[in-house]
């Protein structure tokens, strides 16, 4: 049977009972680093990526994904929509008129974006529609001017269906002032919670009592809010449809606008994962004293194996299986653990709050009430390989020093 001569010494070195029974615990302790590491990484990037995913379910399900808007605003919007739609990753295109002013309610101001919406076409594009509270979309009706409004906002006026409230919009003019406030009373039809910032800022009206207070004629739309298959392909395919209906049409996406918190969140994610690596780095660096403290141990055997006629390559190759099983039984472990846990962590946190009775996350504070978690592989294998990675690294050194081993000078005091 072949067995390489530095594969069958390493692991054996590996299972054997050393007489030091220090260097096996800085062995043990190594290997439980690495797993304890990997595991972190793996459970708090998941957790990471499942707020992410809820966030940008919530949030871009509520703001438009694109949005196109005309030099004039359109007398035959329901062409233009059909056209955009013949791409083949737009998935819906219905009328928008966005407005900003302020919500004014017994002497307290609140600003707000206000937009104008299709009621029996904002499901096609929009998730405000399956997370209403009180009331419907349906219930905006033109020339009623009634208002559906976030939760937040509500909570903040304690406002209720049918109360009334005033929506300041400024308008320009040709007054010395330049801008005049123009005010508009409006009735609470409905309110929503998507379980994100934008139930303090967001408000819905019918597009037909928007246009109204844009001054636009009957029939006439400002902009097309567009929705699309994929999120974050979106400004491809906002460049591919300004290219395509040519001049006298923009468009823009929700890059612009939310743009910069995702990209925070992806920095975020990034500096902890960097910070958990740290972990398994001081995992890798317990392999390298385990290692030196084997290679002092074992300075006899070593001394033994270059007489019988073993190469220093294969001495230094020995001690860098022995550290290579040691990463390789850690990292295992610990992506085994981590992928379990990871899968499980949304179980586990509630089986937490119901044995201490107390909520953990409550829906009164944070947006979510529970620990989403996304498992993605590509996290997994990328973590799974640092901590090879390091753990082989750290091999180098000590294996390097056992290979510089004279055996006359191991063997003088045997």
């Amino acid at each position: 049977m072949f067995r390489p001569l530095a594969l069958f010494v390493g692991a054996r070195y590996t299972r054997a009972k050393r007489r030091n029974h220090y260097i096996s615990f800085i062995s043990l302790t190594s290997m439980l680093g690495l797993t304890l590491g990997v595991l972190a990484m793996i459970v708090v990037l998941s957790v990471m990526n499942g707020f992410q995913k809820e966030m940008s379910g919530r949030i871009l399900g509520t703001v438009p994904h694109a949005t196109l808007t005309a030099a004039e605003p359109m007398d035959d919007w329901q062409a233009v929509a059909a056209r955009v739609q013949e791409h083949p990753q737009v998935t819906g295109a219905v009328p928008l008129a966005e407005l900003e002013g302020m919500l004014a309610y017994k002497g307290g101001m609140l600003p707000v974006q206000v937009n104008g919406i299709d009621p029996s076409r904002e499901d096609d594009v929009s998730i405000v529609g399956r997370h209403m509270l009180r009331g419907a979309l349906s219930d905006l009706r033109a020339d009623d001017y009634g208002v559906v409004i976030g939760e937040l906002i509500a909570r903040r006026f304690a406002l209720g269906i049918g109360d009334k409230l005033t929506l300041i919009v400024p308008e320009a003019s040709d007054s010395a002032a330049g801008v005049t406030p123009r005010m508009q009373r409006l009735t609470v039809a409905g309110i929503f919670k998507v379980g994100a910032e934008l139930d303090g800022s967001l408000a819905l009206v019918h597009i037909a009592d928007a246009a109204q207070m844009l001054r636009l004629e009957p029939g006439q739309v400002p902009a097309l809010r567009l929705a699309v298959t994929d999120l974050y392909e979106a400004p491809r395919i906002a460049a591919e449809l300004a290219a395509r209906l040519g001049d006298g049409y923009r468009i823009g996406d929700w890059t612009r606008t939310q743009g910069s918190l995702f990209a925070a969140m992806q920095m975020e994610k990034t500096m902890i994962g960097l910070l958990l690596l740290l972990i398994i780095a001081v995992a890798a660096f317990n392999i390298i004293a385990t290692l030196i403290m084997v290679v002092a141990d074992k300075r006899t055997d070593i001394a033994i194996l270059r007489t019988l006629g073993a190469t220093p390559g294969q001495i230094m190759a020995t001690f860098m299986v022995q550290g290579t099983l040691i990463g390789l039984v850690g990292t295992a472990l610990g992506g085994v653990l981590g992928v379990l846990t990871a899968l499980n962590v949304s179980q586990l946190v509630g089986w937490l709050e119901r044995l201490s009775g107390q909520q953990i996350l409550s829906s009164d504070i944070y947006f979510v009430s529970y620990l989403p978690s996304d498992l993605q592989w590509l996290d997994v294998a990328l973590i799974c390989t640092a901590a090879l990675v390091l753990s082989f690294l750290a091999t180098l050194y000590p294996a390097w020093r056992a290979a510089r081993t004279q055996p006359a000078e191991a063997l003088r005091y045997e």
